[in-house]
């Protein structure tokens, strides 16, 4: 009784403000109706009190999502199943699911009655413009009697987490550098190629399949010869993205860290996909490796929570890269960088690495008066050099670029570019 007393709504507190009042002037009047109408409005509050304080129904709620992981702008439908597991009916239930303030308002759902042992399932759907990991719930359910004077809130403790993951673009078919850089006894990309003529071959050893024995090498060399196709080539990638604040500019969905991380999730897939090992590296500290079936969903849902780093540095980003450094094709989403900075990242050219940054000339996202956009872009120019002398590809990225359209570049080169970096250069040379 004591938890319906507490759970009186402003109505049910109303009645009984009026109850004394009626009482009250009952008495100085000397108004037996009055008295009556006082009391009747004095029980109703209490009366609905007891019926909802007494309440002990057995619910369990069971919260589904469908799907878990969505990209951002993509909705995704919630499913909670509410079953009475008590041998008495409900009265009216009002459910409310708490949600962040990114996925919207809290929905709220209104259910007459439930009988002994009955299920029943609601529905809403959610939508994030942000990426990020959004915990829904938990669901809150208020007890109410049919006249709104009393309610009192239970809620189940369970949570789900929606997984919002950046945007990801198809990207064209292109035929990169470095693509057969990796490691493995043969070639398999060169056999479909070129055919099983020029399939890698060895001696045979005691003990191999005599159907493994490629019978034109063999006449061609005198000695038996076996095709070496028992490990197959493996093509490595490893996608870098520069997490520093310093590098990029910008607020909210359209920053040019969000154009970044989008980059990186839509390479990272495409490769994925063309059958590279592929491996993850961001400049607060995250390496994922991607080599397994489930790979590319764990690059999703790191790219999801990664977040600018207000104390990042290219020294240590190279330094993480270089820490597993095993050759293969590097790609690289860069903000901003000074030449200097743009040196350091030479050191990721060893061990026959293939390297390809799209530089991403931050500035472009702000509106800078004439004199200060001129120093950004010979600033840009500047590091762009400095990347192409230390043999580089580099393709730059401005404010309202699209990826499919640069992501050709990476196999061509960046000769283009080459050729404008090298004109700021020299334009910078002649102004000093």
């Amino acid at each position: 009784m004591r938890d319906g007393l507490r759970g009186l709504t402003t109505r049910g507190r109303s009645f009984l403000a009026a109850a004394v009042a009626a009482a009250i002037s009952a008495g100085i009047l000397g108004e037996k109706d009055l008295l009556r109408v006082a009391v009747l409005l004095a029980v109703l509050p209490l009366l609905a009190a007891a019926y909802v304080g007494r309440s002990r129904y057995k619910l369990a709620c069971n919260r589904s999502l469908e799907p878990h992981r969505v990209p951002v702008g993509a909705s995704s439908r919630v499913v909670l199943r509410l079953q009475n597991l008590s041998r008495l009916p409900t009265g009216t239930l009002l459910l409310e699911d708490r949600l962040p303030y990114a996925l919207g308002s809290r929905p709220r759902v209104v259910l007459e009655r439930l009988g002994a042992h009955q299920a029943s399932s609601v529905a809403y759907t959610v939508r994030a413009d942000v990426r990020g990991r959004y915990e829904v719930g938990p669901l809150v359910i208020r007890l109410t009697d049919p006249f709104g004077l009393c309610e009192l809130t239970r809620s189940f403790p369970s949570t789900d987490h929606l997984t919002v993951i950046p945007q990801v673009t198809p990207l064209p078919a292109v035929r990169l550098p470095g693509e057969y850089a990796g490691s493995g006894d043969s070639r398999a990309r060169s056999v479909a190629v070129h055919g099983e003529d020029d399939a890698a071959t060895r001696e045979y050893r005691m003990g191999d399949d005599l159907r493994r024995v490629h019978w034109k090498s063999t006449a061609r060399t005198g000695e038996l010869m076996v095709r070496r196709e028992e490990q197959p080539w493996e093509s490595r990638a490893t996608v870098v993205l520069d997490t520093r604040a310093g590098g990029h500019r910008g607020e909210g969905p359209t920053a040019s860290f969000e154009w970044a991380v989008s980059a990186a999730a839509s390479i990272a897939v495409h490769l994925r996909q063309a059958g590279y090992k592929l491996r993850l590296v961001t400049g607060n500290g995250a390496d994922v490796a991607a080599t397994e079936a489930g790979g590319e969903g764990l690059l999703l849902d790191q790219l999801a929570d990664v977040h600018l780093d207000r104390r990042g540095e290219i020294t240590t980003l190279v330094q993480q890269v270089r820490q597993r450094a095993d050759g293969g094709l590097i790609i690289a989403l860069l903000g901003t960088l000074g030449a200097a900075e743009a040196e350091l990242l030479a050191g990721l050219r060893g061990n026959g690495a293939t390297c390809v940054a799209f530089l991403l000339d931050s500035n472009t996202w702000l509106n800078l008066p004439p004199k200060a956009r001129t120093e950004a872009e010979r600033a840009h120019g500047a590091a762009a050099l400095a990347l192409l002398q230390s043999s580089w590809r580099v393709i730059g990225v401005e404010h309202g670029s699209r990826l499919p359209a640069l992501w050709p570049q990476a196999g061509r080169g960046s000769q283009g570019f080459a050729l404008r970096a090298a004109l700021a250069e020299t334009v910078a040379g002649g102004m000093r």
